[in-house]
């Protein structure tokens, strides 16, 4: 017996030594779309945030423990995503990433509201999100009604006069519609058409001919990345060469892969700016790492968005030395404490929206490449 006990403190020693926590992990969940028409955004996420955690383990973790991330697939659909919420609620989490999609979030914010769990949206935009007043909600994206500005501004430099509107009638898809449709009729534009696809559809030639029939100078397309692409490949098809320019939903490599490079050349769309744009050295070296593990970089500016949520539990959590939400929430709620994100400085006003003017524009090049316009 003695010796046993003799050998059991030694390896409790060791461990102790060697840095690794014998106390319970704190655990942070990642709700991500890892199936579903989303699936590459939601792989990047798990990815960044999986990367994140690995790194601040190393580094001793949070409190003494080890970090845990506890991945719940919503696979870009919201009843799949209250499911999820539902199920990640009673997991011992502290806090959520995520996620992509308003309407995915919209159905899990009150569930992790109502169970006091920190939640940071990635993807998010729409403003309705944070209009709510829900105590535990934030996001580190920016909001449709700054976006809808981008969009009115860009639509109107570019000196286009008759606009088509085209949506999908989810919560930031319509939302977005709205805001662009609001701010360029104010400033005297004409909007010639305003109309909603299905999501998940695959042919779209009824609704480009409705388009076609409009005469738009150019068309305002505020949906996701998967039916752009294949809009914009039977756009091509049909010859009708009008311009197009869309929301931040269609920030996506897969974009091009759909499309083909033919039909994605020339198009436009709003952003936060894309991983290699980012300026900062932190985001270099992590993006560095991150290729050296993954053999590429992460897609679009959305996982990035991930891997700012889960530095901004982390940093609360190492600032007030606590694991409450309710602390965690106080604490950024406040406003006055910048976290160091990937993609800048990170704070947050009292509804839970990031402070900050983010957007930029891109065009797609005649490679598929997405090129950072000038201002």
């Amino acid at each position: 017996m003695k010796k046993s006990l003799v050998l059991g403190l030694t390896l409790v020693l060791a461990l102790a030594g060697a840095g690794l926590c014998l106390a319970a992990p704190i655990k942070i969940g990642l709700m991500a779309p890892v199936t579903g028409s989303w699936a590459s955004e939601g792989e990047d996420m798990k990815n960044i945030v999986n990367l994140l955690a690995e790194e601040v383990n190393a580094q001793g973790g949070l409190l003494g423990q080890s970090v845990q991330v506890v991945l719940v697939d919503d696979a870009g659909d919201p009843r799949t995503a209250s499911l999820a919420a539902q199920r990640l609620a009673t997991q011992g989490i502290k806090a959520v990433v995520g996620t992509y999609g308003s309407s995915v979030t919209e159905a899990s914010q009150g569930i992790y509201d109502e169970n006091s769990i920190l939640q940071i949206a990635n993807g998010s935009t729409a403003i309705r999100l944070t209009e709510k007043g829900l105590k535990y909600f934030f996001r580190t994206c920016p909001r449709d009604d700054e976006q809808g500005r981008v969009a009115a501004q860009t639509i109107q430099k570019m000196g286009f006069k008759k606009v088509a509107i085209l949506h999908d009638n989810t919560s930031y898809a319509k939302g977005l519609a709205d805001e662009g449709n609001a701010l360029l009729k104010k400033d005297g534009i004409e909007i010639v058409f305003f109309d909603a696809l299905t999501p998940g559809e695959r042919d779209f030639n009824a609704i480009l001919t409705k388009l076609k029939a409009a005469k738009p100078d150019v068309v305002f397309f505020t949906g996701y990345f998967p039916e752009l692409g294949l809009i914009l490949r039977q756009k091509k098809e049909m010859n009708w060469p009008v311009p197009f320019i869309g929301g931040d939903a269609t920030n996506n490599p897969d974009l091009v892969k759909i499309a083909g490079k033919d039909a994605a050349e020339g198009y436009y769309f709003l952003s936060p700016p894309v991983p290699q744009d980012l300026p900062y050295e932190k985001t270099k070296a992590f993006l560095k790492a991150y290729i050296a593990k993954h053999g590429a970089a992460p897609g679009s500016i959305w996982a990035v968005l991930a891997g700012d949520g889960f530095l901004t539990v982390t940093e609360a959590i190492k600032a007030t030395k606590s694991t409450d939400p309710a602390k965690l929430a106080e604490f950024l709620h406040g406003g006055q404490h910048k976290i160091s994100g990937l993609t800048g400085d990170i704070s947050f006003n009292a509804k839970g929206d990031r402070v900050g003017e983010v957007y930029r524009v891109y065009r797609v090049d005649a490679e598929g490449n997405f090129v950072l316009q000038a201002k």
